[in-house]
């Protein structure tokens, strides 16, 4: 907002001109005459303080309408997201899903039930996410970090979860047959009634993990694990698991 004073009247040019030393100035003292004329009554048009005022009042109306629109754009933001992932079911790659699915869990949105089957999603951030009932049937999902998250009920049957961080995350009920977790961090893990058989979960942390509750184990690799709660490696392989240190893939 600009501040306006009014501005006193110009001296007549005959008296302006009594001050002229040298009259080569002339020139230079005509033009600054016609300036200070200029500013005098530029200065008190009152026109250009309601065009400050309108100005002024237009940027207000523009972050009223912003921020009125804000949940529209986050539609249209969601409804892309969407998008990415819906076009690549079923397809190799990345295609961009690894961010849209990031947006959509930064925004509290439920990804239940999504199709993410063979996506190359190494990376992949999604602190408490929900993927519950989720196809990541042979996803690639190395070095993720999926901390909180749940997946329970979900597919991921030949999924790659090597060295991921599964801290606190829930697999309750979900097919984890022949899924590779070789080098995870499980800590505190849920798998109450997931199955387990032919997975690889060589030098995985197992630190409180809840496993009384595992429906199968036949033929999984839990050579190397750290940090077993007790009783946990005697079950197992009585159970039908395998200690082998090389890959069994």
């Amino acid at each position: 907002m600009r501040f306006y004073t009014k501005r006193e009247r110009p001296l007549p040019w005959s008296e302006r001109t009594r001050s002229l030393a040298r009259p080569w100035t002339a020139p230079f003292f005509a033009l600054e005459w016609v300036s200070e004329w200029l500013a005098y009554f530029l200065g008190n048009w009152t026109f250009l303080e309601v065009l400050d005022h309108v100005q002024a009042f237009g940027v207000i109306v523009a972050v009223v309408f912003y921020f009125s629109e804000s949940g529209d754009r986050l539609k249209q933001k969601h409804y892309q997201a969407w998008q990415v992932i819906n076009t690549s079911q079923g397809k190799g790659g990345n295609g961009g899903r690894i961010e849209a699915l990031q947006e959509l869990n930064a925004d509290h949105v439920a990804l239940v039930g999504v199709d993410l089957s063979g996506g190359f999603l190494q990376g992949l951030h999604l602190h408490q996410g929900n993927l519950s009932r989720a196809n990541l049937n042979a996803a690639d999902v190395r070095n993720a970090v999926l901390v909180d998250t749940d997946f329970s009920d979900a597919n991921l049957r030949f999924a790659n979860f090597r060295e991921c961080n599964c801290a606190r995350t829930s697999f309750r009920g979900a097919a984890l047959d022949d899924a590779d977790f070789h080098g995870a961090s499980l800590t505190a893990a849920n798998f109450d009634h997931a199955s387990f058989e032919n997975a690889d979960l060589r030098d995985t942390d197992l630190r409180d993990i809840h496993w009384q509750q595992i429906a199968s184990v036949k033929t999984t690799n839990i050579a190397g694990v750290r940090n077993a709660p007790d009783g946990f490696v005697a079950w197992a392989l009585g159970n039908g698991a395998v200690q082998s240190p090389s890959d069994p893939h």
